[in-house]
C-alpha cells in the first residue's frame, strides 16, 4: 500500500485547511466589490463632478498618501496587537466609508463634491494600511512557511479573478445605475469579508517581543527602527523595496491620469472602459496561477528580476494605442502587466514572507510598504501637474520611457542569485540581525 508524500499531504491539507479557506473566500468576495470602487470612484469625479486633472490625479494622492504617514507605526502597531481585529475593523471602516458616497447622492446629487471624494479615500486608505499589514502578517500565522507561495498564489488568484470580472461587473453597473450607486456592492463586499474573517478559529501563536538588557519592553520608536533596521540592512529586501518603489512612482505618473485619458483622449464609454480591462486583466489570472511553476523554472531570484522588467512594457503599449482603435493595444497592455505583476509579487511578497522572523512580520511589512506605497502619492502628483501643463497623451509617453529603470535595482542585489526559497526563519531570543 502506497502512502501519499508529505509534500502531496501539505498541498492537499492547503485545500482543506478550513480557516485559510475562510480567509481565501472573505479576500475573494472583497477584491470583486473593490474593483467596482476602483472604477466607480474616479468615473464619479470624471463624469458627474467633471473636474480638473490636477483634481482627478489627486484623488489617488490622497488614496495613497496614508502609506506615508502611517505604514511605519502601523507595523509596529500589528506586531503588538493581535491581527485578526485589524483585519475586522479596517473592513467594517471602510464599508461605512464607501456608503456614505451613494447615501449623499441620493440625498442631494448636488451635496456630492470632489472633497467628499478626498475623505472617503483618505479614510479608507488608512483603514488599508493597517489591513494590509496586518494581512500580510496574519497569512504565515494560518498556513505553515513552505505553504506561503501556495497561498499567496491562491489568494492573487481570486484577485486575478476579480480584475477580470471586476470591472466588467462595474462598467454595467456604472451604465444601468450611475457610478456613486455602483459603489454600494463593494461596501457589501467589506462587510461580508468580515465577517468571514471573525469565524475563522485558529488562534494567533502568541508573539513574545524580546526586552532589553534591562528587562523592560522595547520603545515604540525602537521597534519601528528596529523594522527599519531589517528592511535596510538586507540587501536583497533593498533591491526589491528600491524596484518596486521606482516601479510605482513612475508608473503611477501615467497612471494617475489613464482613466481620464480613456475618457477624455480615447472618447471611450464606461462600458468599454471596464471591458478593456476585464481582458486585459486575464494576464493577471495567468501570472498568478504560473508564479510557482516559473521560479521552478528560472529561479526565483531571476523570475523576481525579469517579470519587474517584462512590466516596464505596459505603459508603453498604452501610449503607443492609436486613438482610431486603441482597444486592442490597451487590453494587450493589462494582459502583459498583470500577467507580469503577479509574478512579481507573489515571488517576492513570499520571500519576505519567508525570511522574516514572525515577530517581525508587521514591522517588515510595514516598512516595505513605506517604501514601495509611498511612491505612489508623489507619482499621482507629478502625473497630475504633467497631465494639466504637458497634457495627458505626453504624460503617459513619460510614464512610459521612465518605467524601464526600475529593474536595474532588484538585478544590481544579491536576490538575483536566489535560485529556491529560503529555508524557515524562526524568531530570535533577542533583538533581529541587520541581515537575514
Amino acid at each position: 500500500m502506497t502512502t501519499a508524500s508529505p509534500e502531496a499531504a501539505r498541498r492537499r491539507s492547503l485545500i482543506r485547511h478550513r480557516d485559510f479557506l475562510k480567509l481565501w473566500s472573505a479576500q475573494t468576495i472583497s477584491v470583486f466589490g473593490s474593483q467596482v470602487s476602483a472604477l466607480a470612484i474616479p468615473l464619479v469625479a470624471a463624469l458627474i463632478l467633471k473636474v480638473d486633472p490636477f483634481s482627478f490625479a489627486l484623488l489617488g494622492t490622497i488614496e495613497f498618501l496614508p502609506f506615508i504617514l502611517f505604514a511605519l507605526p502601523a507595523g509596529a502597531w500589528v506586531d503588538r496587537l493581535r491581527r485578526r481585529p485589524i483585519l475586522i475593523s479596517g473592513d467594517l471602516g471602510r464599508a461605512i466609508a464607501l456608503a456614505t458616497i451613494p447615501a449623499v447622492y441620493a440625498l442631494n446629487a448636488a451635496y456630492l463634491t470632489i472633497w467628499q471624494l478626498y475623505l472617503v479615500g483618505f479614510v479608507t486608505g488608512t483603514l488599508t494600511v493597517f489591513f494590509d499589514v496586518a494581512n500580510q502578517s496574519y497569512l504565515p500565522s494560518i498556513v505553515d512557511r513552505d505553504q506561503l507561495i501556495d497561498a499567496n498564489s491562491k489568494l492573487q488568484i481570486s484577485q486575478s479573478a476579480a480584475q477580470i470580472a471586476g470591472p466588467g461587473i462595474a462598467g454595467f453597473l456604472v451604465g444601468i445605475v450611475t457610478a456613486p450607486f455602483a459603489i454600494l456592492l463593494d461596501s457589501a463586499s467589506f462587510v461580508a469579508s468580515a465577517i468571514l474573517v471573525f469565524f475563522i478559529r485558529r488562534p494567533e501563536p502568541p508573539v513574545e517581543e524580546p526586552a532589553d538588557g534591562s528587562g523592560r519592553r522595547p520603545s515604540f520608536l525602537a521597534q519601528v527602527r528596529e523594522g527599519i533596521g531589517f528592511v535596510l540592512g538586507n540587501r536583497a529586501l533593498r533591491g526589491i523595496a528600491a524596484g518596486t518603489s521606482t516601479s510605482n512612482l513612475f508608473g503611477n505618473i501615467g497612471g494617475a491620469i489613464v482613466l481620464l485619458y480613456m475618457v477624455q483622449g480615447l472618447n471611450l464609454r464606461p462600458e468599454q472602459i471596464g471591458l478593456v480591462f476585464a481582458l486585459g486583466n486575464i494576464g493577471t489570472l495567468v501570472g498568478a496561477a504560473m508564479a510557482n511553476r516559473v521560479a521552478g523554472w528560472f529561479g526565483l531570484g531571476p523570475t523576481i528580476v525579469g517579470s519587474l522588467f517584462l512590466g516596464s512594457f505596459f505603459p508603453l503599449l498604452v501610449a503607443i494605442a492609436p486613438a482610431g482603435n486603441p482597444i486592442p493595444f490597451l487590453v494587450a497592455a493589462g494582459m502583459l502587466g498583470g500577467l507580469s505583476q503577479m509574478i512579481y509579487n507573489i515571488n517576492q511578497v513570499s520571500y519576505r514572507q519567508a525570511i522574516c522572523p514572525p515577530r517581525m512580520q508587521g514591522r517588515m511589512n510595514a516598512t516595505v510598504r513605506f517604501f514601495i506605497w509611498g511612491t505612489i502619492p508623489i507619482g499621482n502628483v507629478i502625473g497630475g501637474v504633467l497631465g494639466s501643463t504637458i497634457g495627458l497623451h505626453a504624460t503617459i509617453w513619460v510614464s512610459a520611457i521612465l518605467s524601464f529603470t526600475p529593474a536595474i535595482w532588484p538585478f544590481l542585489s544579491p536576490i538575483r542569485h536566489v535560485r529556491v526559497m529560503p529555508a524557515q526563519v524562526v524568531d530570535e531570543p533577542g533583538p533581529s540581525p541587520a541581515t537575514a
